[in-house]
C-alpha cells in the first residue's frame, strides 16, 4: 500500500479527529516560518489529548515543542489548573510556539522553556503525569532517564519516532537510529516501567512510538 493510501486515510478520519482553526494556524504559521515539516499528524495529536485525558493527567513534560502543534493537542486536555511545561531548543521555534500558543488561547496553560533540554530537565521539579518525547534522537535514551527521574507510579512516557521507516532494525551507523536503539536497550533493562512499541502508519510516512508506564 503506498503513502498516498495512508494520507488519504488519515483525511479520512479527519473528521473523528476534530482539527480546529487554531490548530491549522499553528501549522500553517509553522511553514510560513521556515519550520520543519515534522510535527506529529493531527490523529496522533489527537492520541496524545486522549492519553493525556484517560490518565487524568495535570502537568504534562514536553520535550521537543517545535512549533507547538502537538503543545496545544496536549494543554486543551488538562483539567483547570493544569499545565505542559514543553522543552525547545530553538529560540525562533520556541517564538512561534508562543505565537501559536496564545492564539489557541493556551498561554495560562503551557510554559516554553529555552535551552538544551539536557540543561534544563535536571532544574525541572517533578511529578508529571505525562512525557511525551520528541526531540532529537540521539539523546532519546538522556531524556528517556529524566523523564522517569520526573515521574510517579501510573506516569505514562511517550517517545516518537523509535521506528524509523524501518531503519530501526538497521546495522549501527545511523546516529538517530543508534540514540533510538539505546533508548530501547535502557527501557528493555528497566524495571521500574512497563512498556511497548507500537508501528504506524499515515500522513507521516510509516514511524512509531514507544509507550511506558511507570510501576
Amino acid at each position: 500500500m503506498s503513502e498516498r493510501r495512508w494520507r488519504e486515510v488519515d483525511a479520512y478520519f479527519g473528521a473523528i479527529v476534530q482539527e480546529d482553526a487554531a490548530l491549522q494556524a499553528a501549522l500553517a504559521e509553522s511553514a510560513k516560518a521556515g519550520l520543519p515539516a515534522i510535527a506529529v499528524s493531527p490523529a496522533q495529536g489527537k492520541l496524545l489529548a486522549l492519553i493525556a485525558r484517560s490518565i487524568g493527567a495535570k502537568r504534562v513534560l514536553e520535550i521537543g515543542a517545535l512549533g507547538g502543534y502537538s503543545t496545544i493537542w496536549l494543554a486543551r486536555a488538562l483539567p483547570s489548573g493544569g499545565r505542559v511545561v514543553t522543552l525547545e531548543i530553538n529560540p525562533r521555534h520556541a517564538e512561534i510556539a508562543r505565537a501559536n500558543l496564545a492564539r489557541a488561547g493556551l498561554t495560562d496553560k503551557v510554559e516554553v522553556l529555552v535551552g538544551p533540554a539536557l540543561d534544563l530537565l535536571p532544574a525541572l521539579p517533578g511529578p508529571f503525569d505525562l512525557a511525551f518525547i520528541d526531540a532529537d534522537k540521539e539523546s532519546n535514551a538522556d531524556y528517556f532517564a529524566h523523564a522517569l527521574r520526573l515521574s510517579r507510579p501510573g506516569s505514562v512516557i511517550i517517545v516518537d519516532n523509535v521506528v524509523r521507516n524501518g531503519r530501526v532494525l538497521d546495522v549501527p551507523g545511523d546516529a538517530q537510529v543508534e540514540g533510538v536503539r539505546r533508548m530501547i536497550d535502557l527501557v528493555a533493562d528497566e524495571p521500574r516501567v512497563s512498556a511497548t512499541a507500537i508501528q504506524t502508519v499515515g500522513e507521516k510516512g510509516y514511524d512509531g512510538f514507544l509507550m511506558a508506564v511507570v510501576r
